[in-house]
């Protein structure tokens, strides 16, 4: 017969770390109580996500610009600022959540392409994009088109200051 302490334990016998595992003096087993990887969490910033949806969305073809017409016209002012640099976010709206995120983007489409298609390519290239890098399950990406781009319109007319 054994002497057993309260918990059950025989009298010598180390707690165990994790549920049903023993760890004895010299074992190899040196994961601890969970591997280094599940150790800790990790958070993604809206903005993050914003600016990986908005390369995603301009790499498709048929996508002339990004945002609204208001906010289009701001960042053309704070392009021409010298040391200003273009927001790749801009047109785009990210709602983050531990594991999933949702999508709202403002497309300018060029005229003569279908905008079935581009919507279509954009969101399946955002949603690929995305899930690739942040490991978050993209659940929605709503897609608003606002404006074309008519051929004859030069970039100057786009909405940017002059």
């Amino acid at each position: 017969m054994t002497d057993a302490g309260r918990d059950g334990r025989e009298h010598g016998d180390s707690p165990s770390l994790a549920e049903g595992r023993r760890w004895e003096k010299g074992s190899s087993d040196r994961s601890g109580p969970g591997a280094p990887a599940t150790r800790g969490r990790t958070t993604i910033a809206d903005g993050v996500v914003e600016k990986i949806a908005g390369m995603a969305a301009r790499e498709v073809v048929g996508v002339h610009a990004m945002g609204t017409g208001m906010s289009r016209t701001f960042g053309a002012v704070r392009d021409r600022v010298p040391g200003g640099r273009t927001s790749v976010s801009r047109g785009v709206k990210a709602e983050v959540g531990e594991v999933q995120a949702a999508l709202d983007l403002d497309l300018v489409v060029d005229y003569d392409v279908s905008i079935v298609e581009v919507a279509r390519t954009v969101r399946e290239n955002v949603i690929a994009a995305v899930e690739r890098m942040t490991g978050l399950e993209v659940v929605e990406v709503n897609i608003a088109v606002g404006d074309v781009r008519l051929p004859e319109e030069d970039d100057e007319d786009d909405g940017r200051v002059q």
